[in-house]
């Protein structure tokens, strides 16, 4: 990235710290940790500064999992000081969490960046139309359910948030309603969720990127240490405010706003596709 001019590193600046920004809002207000923003906006960063597109999606998804970690952690402690966490159902997918962010950071390391955008797009678009189309007849069940179930879960949770660079709240939200859990408890949960997957995948991604070629300057693996350092200031200043709005909102917008979210989001990645 040296010899890149002066104006497109700035502009690089700037749009990273709005993404430490407006995900560190995310992080709080949905438990997402922020990656459904941080990864389409590194996508197109990376790409003015002339990373090559074979690693630049890749790039993006551990760069996004590494600016979790902490995010999530803070997230969570906010959102547990208000005791709306599930600790229980935490402690029950945690392992299926783990083996599917390992089997993630395996398909990772083959997986075309056309691939990774395919799942991001698809699975945002689900979520999306589930949560703007919601009513309350829409329930698989009073309570969520129990074992084996919530390992199955649990592990294509964290399979599927590892692909996307995400903390797996877009997932376990979805989980947690549609067996009746009010929206506030699936997002203060889904923050703890987001520090069981991002740990892990960063892990998983350095792996899998390992010795990789065009890999941008201080990247290890498929983690970028510049976009990491520019990002996580603004994004950890940000997350007890999202965690606040969480709490203030009605049930109904939240939904609507976090689904809006999700549509925007699919459909960037699909016109990046095309």
């Amino acid at each position: 990235m040296g010899g890149i001019p002066l104006g497109e590193l700035i502009a690089f600046g700037v749009a990273a710290l709005a993404a430490g920004a407006v995900s560190g809002l995310l992080a709080g207000l949905f438990g997402i940790g922020g990656g459904a923003v941080i990864v389409p906006v590194l996508y197109q960063a990376l790409g003015l500064l002339g990373v090559d597109d074979t690693v630049r999606m890749h790039v993006s998804v551990g760069s996004s999992l590494a600016i979790i970690v902490p995010t999530s952690i803070q997230s969570f402690r906010a959102h547990l000081k208000r005791g709306a966490v599930d600790i229980a159902y935490l402690k029950a997918i945690a392992l299926p969490l783990l083996a599917g962010v390992v089997a993630a950071s395996v398909v990772a390391s083959s997986i075309s960046s056309g691939g990774l955008r395919v799942v991001f797009a698809v699975l945002a678009f689900a979520v999306a139309v589930r949560l703007i189309a919601n009513r309350d007849s829409w329930r698989l069940g009073s309570d969520l359910p129990g074992q084996p179930q919530r390992s199955v879960v649990g592990g294509l949770i964290g399979f599927f948030s590892t692909l996307m660079g995400i903390g797996g709240g877009v997932l376990n939200n979805t989980f947690m309603t549609l067996f009746g859990r009010p929206i506030h408890q699936a997002v203060a949960t889904s923050s703890g969720v987001g520090t069981l997957i991002s740990v892990p995948g960063v892990i998983g991604y350095v792996w899998a990127g390992w010795g990789q070629a065009a890999l941008p300057v201080a990247s290890t693996g498929y983690v970028n240490w510049v976009a990491t350092a520019v990002i996580l200031p603004t994004s950890l200043l940000l997350a007890p405010w999202g965690a606040k709005l969480a709490h203030d909102l009605p049930k109904r917008k939240l939904e609507l706003a976090f689904g809006l979210f999700l549509l925007f989001v699919s459909a960037r990645f699909a016109w990046s596709l095309l």
